[in-house]
């Protein structure tokens, strides 16, 4: 029962630091956000198994975390405000062409980030063919070109 409660624990734990931590972070790996997550990784294990590293208590735990996953994605299903606490919500970066200085700063992006998005699925080559670009829930970069007429 005690891997059981670390296992709760420690999702809830990660869930919130990553939540805080912004979307960027599951949005641009970086080398270093790789290495984080590697020792977070390893960290988090050492801390769900602590001195049982058996087979039960590892299969107790995988158990455990996907009921926990399971169960969030039905509490944030019927309740929008979990969902919006969890997933977080749009965030305009450029709105009708104009760049919200402060959208960037919050989520620690830069037009440089925008730029990438908007090469990739438009081939666009300059800032100014954005109309809206649009961070998303799961960390990727809408991009909705200026029309050309």
């Amino acid at each position: 029962m005690d891997s059981v409660i670390r296992g709760i624990a420690l999702y809830l734990l990660l869930l919130v630091i990553i939540r805080v931590s912004g979307r960027r972070t599951m949005a641009q790996a970086t080398p270093f956000d790789f290495v984080l997550l590697l020792i977070v990784a390893e960290t988090t294990q050492q801390a769900l198994l602590g001195d049982d590293f058996s087979i039960t208590n590892a299969a107790i735990l995988i158990v455990t975390l996907f009921l926990l996953d399971i169960g969030l994605s039905y509490v944030k299903r019927w309740s929008p405000a979990v969902s919006k606490v969890i997933d977080g919500r749009p965030t305009f970066l450029i709105h009708d062409g104009k760049i919200d200085e402060r959208a960037l700063r919050k989520t620690r992006m830069d037009t440089a980030d925008v730029m990438v998005a908007a090469r990739a699925q438009h081939g666009l080559e300059r800032l100014d063919q954005v109309k809206h670009a649009v961070l998303e829930n799961d960390a990727g970069i809408t991009i909705i070109p200026r029309s050309s007429g």
